[in-house]
């Protein structure tokens, strides 16, 4: 009968290796879709090299295999970076080994890039394509509030604050909580949307159901997950099972179908350049700098930490197609008096389709 090994490390194929990765996100309170991601790249490691187990390798099994990434599968900058910061997490933090070459590996650099910036004047026609009442109003929160799309997805019913007038977005990016802009003219559809999202879980309620996943690393359930606040704005159409304890509950409208939603009404509007969710947030930012607002006042609403990533939509200014003039042609003894203002006219108010 085998013995059990004497190294202090479990097998690399075994299942506890990964759960005590999983126990080591939890307890720094990391969130759920870290955990996937960094078990993922792990297995993928691990696999990459014949399942050897992290301790019997190092630096150069590390290179290797973000090596591959790059030149065999071909990934961007930023997903390397993610593999990478998995396998600094499992030496670090798991396996606790005191490694110098680890902070010799070398981030791979993102291309700097401008983002792609929709003109105001076309955001009514963009906006109006979106055909699924409920997809348009997920995709009028990307623009008119500057969410990202797993912002939108995960807001609350307690998180739509009418009488404040703004959004309370909890746990984004870095686990920072902030508040978003809530537009007007989206106020009414979001009141429906609630009153429907509470007949929706009374319904759920008297079938024995009404469970949401909570906020946070393990999107587990409890006494709190069948409160109304909790309920998703935009749940899925149908139920899932939780992956502890199997217990049903309703999570939120699949992210795919917004981005294929946003993809088909930028092709129906006649955009040249492909249209993602993402476009709506750079193009909320930008279209605040233009109409006057502080670059501080951005940041704050896009819920970034440092200005110097908000400043990239005061370079996109100038990558609109308008026409640019010298300060002399603007402010010169021979500036004629027609000449093109630098600032296009304020998008016009959008409405959720019927």
């Amino acid at each position: 009968m085998p013995t059990a090994p004497s190294s202090p490390f479990l097998l690399p194929d075994s299942p506890r290796l990964l759960d005590r990765v999983r126990a080591c996100l939890r307890l720094g309170n990391l969130a759920q879709r870290t955990e996937t991601a960094y078990v993922s790249w792990i297995k993928r490691y691990i696999l990459f090299h014949g399942k050897r187990h992290p301790a019997d390798m190092g630096r150069a099994e590390v290179e290797a295999f973000l090596t591959y990434l790059a030149v065999t599968r071909r990934v961007g900058a930023s997903t390397q970076n993610q593999a990478l910061s998995a396998l600094l997490f499992l030496y670090g933090k798991v396996l606790m080994l005191d490694l110098p070459w680890l902070a010799g590996i070398v981030r791979a650099r993102k291309p700097s890039r401008r983002p792609t910036v929709l003109a105001q004047s076309v955001m009514p026609r963009l906006l109006a394509e979106v055909r699924d009442p409920e997809l348009a109003l997920i995709v009028g929160l990307l623009y008119g509030s500057g969410l990202r799309l797993g912002e939108a997805l995960d807001l609350r019913l307690k998180d739509v604050d009418f009488e404040a007038g703004c959004l309370h977005i909890r746990g984004a990016k870095n686990n920072k909580d902030r508040q978003a802009l809530l537009p007007q003219s989206l106020v009414e559809s979001l009141r429906c949307r609630v009153a429907w999202c509470l007949a929706l879980h009374a319904t759920e309620l008297r079938a024995g159901r009404g469970t949401a996943p909570l906020p946070g690393r393990s999107g587990g359930g409890g006494p709190g997950s069948r409160l109304s606040g909790w309920q998703y704005v935009f749940p899925a159409p149908g139920l899932s099972f939780a992956a502890r304890g199997g217990e049903p509950r309703r999570g939120h409208v699949d992210a795919r179908r917004v981005q294929r939603a946003v993809r088909a009404a930028g092709r129906r509007a006649g955009m040249g350049d492909p249209v993602t969710p993402h476009t709506l947030r750079h193009s909320f930012a930008t279209h605040l700098i233009e109409s006057g607002y502080d670059i501080r006042t951005v940041q704050e609403l896009l819920g970034h930490a440092d200005v110097s990533t908000t400043m990239i939509y005061v370079h996109a200014l100038n990558s609109g197609g308008r026409p640019l003039h010298s300060p002399l042609d603007l402010h010169g003894a021979h500036v004629p008096s027609d000449h093109p203002t630098l600032r296009e006219p304020a998008a016009t108010a959008y409405a959720t389709p019927a």
